[in-house]
């Protein structure tokens, strides 16, 4: 018997129809990211010992609140077509959401003892896009029940309609929906916001380095490569984050502000891929991923993409210096400003390339300081006990992923997820600099021997 069954796959629609003729726009954002997926899968601890029908009835009751909840998510239910400008939108259709329904084999303690990428993305469903979008799903979620006791909940989603700060909200509502029928924060549906006129500064100068990694992106796209990979999960807790910033901190700048925990965590993780790919001076090629919300003055309710991708500096960098790599990540995180960003957007919005860009081959490294995944509760006493994001699919030298722990790994807890080949992932758990701070592995080729 397989470790995952998969029971039937079932289409939930919204508890009320949404107003005929309704439509909406993608952000330029969007736009550049539709061969991508965001996916991500939350694990629960469900009473051990009880029975299959009562396991049954908690999966029915999650899609009928998911039904309910999607009344308020008319963006989800509906299909993309393309407008006049052959750009995709989305047409409000009532047509729903695809849920799959699945059992595995033992506990879900049992599971996250030998979980590795490949299992993992067996609880989360994903679909590519058809021949026909008007007909195809764009948001997935699977509900996987564990026969000793436990659930998996995983979602995905096409990155052209949402960012992973998106899914969690959605997520989230979907929780609250369960837990208490209501929503605490409804989403909001609207544009990017314009420049404010009173924000003009005169004789300003646009970012044009944040442009140019667009320029750069639109123009080498990276075609799709089918190379082994794995996922390494590691925890931090807020001793061991803490300790990696005094490392990151420069001598020279007592003075100056310190180093952010995703920026120091950034520095790290840069300065270790590089050593695992070989470099012995120099750092790779590396990219970081930041939620814009707050530049831009949104909060997390909005809905739609504001991941923004930029070029770190590393012509500077000859030797594997965590400090120098950490400033030059924070320097970076600096620029990216609400009129860094402002210039990007308008930048995108007069581009008449109608081709949007894939990863490049750059490590690219996201900040999820944003999102809130241990607050996520469907049942008052069960809160997750593991999460999980990925971006798919892997492009490039690999991927670092950087989110809060739960809350009991204290405020700058975080964890870690760093996808790369098999090979240099076996290497990068046994690095020096990181078993320093002595992480727990919670996923990865080591993990038993931490």
């Amino acid at each position: 018997m397989a470790e995952v069954m998969y029971i039937c796959k079932r289409t939930v629609v919204s508890g009320k129809p949404v107003e005929p003729g309704k439509h909406y726009h993608l952000s330029v954002l969007g736009h550049r990211m539709e061969k991508n997926q965001a996916r991500m899968v939350y694990y629960y601890r469900w009473g051990r010992g009880r029975g299959e029908g009562e396991a049954g009835e908690i999966t029915k009751r999650l899609r009928e609140s998911m039904s309910e909840m999607l009344t308020h998510f008319p963006i989800v239910t509906g299909r993309l077509i393309k407008n006049d400008e052959g750009h995709w939108m989305i047409k409000c259709n009532d047509a729903g959401v695809r849920m799959v329904e699945a059992r595995a084999k033992g506990s879900v303690e049992e599971w996250l003892h030998s979980v590795d990428r490949e299992k993992e993305l067996k609880l989360v469903h994903w679909e590519d896009m058809h021949s026909k979008p008007y007909f195809w799903s764009t948001f997935y979620a699977q509900i996987t029940e564990f026969e000793g006791g436990g659930l998996a909940i995983g979602l995905s989603c096409t990155h052209l309609l949402a960012d992973p700060t998106c899914a969690t909200v959605f997520f989230k509502a979907w929780a609250d929906t369960t837990l208490a029928h209501k929503m605490r924060a409804p989403p909001h549906f609207h544009p990017l916001p314009p420049r404010r006129p009173g924000n003009k500064i005169p004789n300003h100068k646009p970012y044009t380095a944040l442009i140019d990694h667009y320029k750069f992106l639109i123009q080498n796209s990276t075609a799709f490569t089918h190379a082994k990979h794995t996922t390494v999960a590691l925890a931090f807790s807020h001793h061991m984050v803490n300790a990696c910033m005094g490392l990151a901190q420069p001598t020279s700048a007592s003075n100056k502000l310190g180093p952010s925990p995703f920026e120091a965590l950034a520095g790290l993780f840069w300065v270790c891929v590089s050593k695992v790919k070989g470099l012995r001076n120099g750092l790779v090629s590396m990219s970081i991923c930041m939620d814009t919300r707050k530049a831009l003055g949104l909060d997390r309710g909005f809905f739609g993409n504001c991941m923004v991708y930029n070029k770190v500096n590393s012509e500077d960098l000859r030797e594997h210096e965590l400090s120098q790599a950490a400033n030059a990540v924070g320097e970076v995180v600096a620029k990216m400003d609400s009129e860094g960003v402002m210039d990007l957007i308008e930048w995108l919005d007069h581009d008449d390339s109608q081709s949007p860009p894939l990863m490049n081959n750059d490590l690219i490294c996201s900040s999820l300081e944003a999102v809130d995944p241990y607050s996520i509760k469907f049942v008052e006493e069960f809160e997750p006990i593991r999460v999980s994001y990925y971006v798919e699919p892997v492009f490039g030298i690999g991927q670092v992923f950087i989110f809060p722990a739960p809350p009991r790994e204290g405020p700058f807890g975080r964890v870690v997820m760093v996808t790369l080949p098999e090979d240099e992932a076996v290497k990068l758990c046994e690095d020096e600099l990181i078993l320093q701070f002595s992480p727990t592995i919670l996923m990865g080729e080591n993990k038993n021997y931490a």
